[in-house]
């Protein structure tokens, strides 16, 4: 079975975020993850080369692939902020109120965190976390 590539790594995240290109994405990144600590009372954490995790969770599928991922987690792309955020099933409802964003099923994409209602987003996070603690072992 193949391995993992998105793990939690020892890299510094200030630096991460620091190399950035971009001082508005740069400033994003540090927003999202003061706000994200915030909310989860954990540490950011490096996830692979480029995601900041917040927690981890273990997951198992039918396959019988299984690993640990970010209990909340989110990549300062180039594009936008990608925040990993499963379909549970409200989101779509906050999702409405959000602001200007794009979503796919596990990841909403937003440009600046300034088109975005930080309130809505805060309880998107916060369900994120109840799901998976209901439903993954911590």
């Amino acid at each position: 079975m193949a391995k993992n590539k998105t793990t939690e790594t020892t890299t510094s995240v200030t630096d991460f975020v620091n190399a950035l290109k971009g001082e508005a994405r740069r400033k994003d990144a540090f927003r999202l993850i003061e706000l994200i600590t915030t909310i989860t009372k954990l540490e950011a954490k490096m996830w692979g080369g480029s995601i900041i995790g917040f927690g981890s969770y273990h997951y198992k599928y039918e396959s019988g692939h299984e690993g640990n991922a970010p209990l909340v987690g989110f990549s300062p792309r180039a594009t936008a902020l990608t925040l990993y955020l499963s379909a549970f099933d409200s989101r779509e409802t906050f999702l409405e109120k959000l602001g200007k964003h794009k979503a796919s099923k596990g990841c909403v994409y937003i440009a600046k965190l300034d088109d975005v209602d930080l309130t809505v987003l805060e309880k998107l996070i916060k369900n994120q976390m109840k799901e998976v603690k209901t439903n993954y072992e911590l």
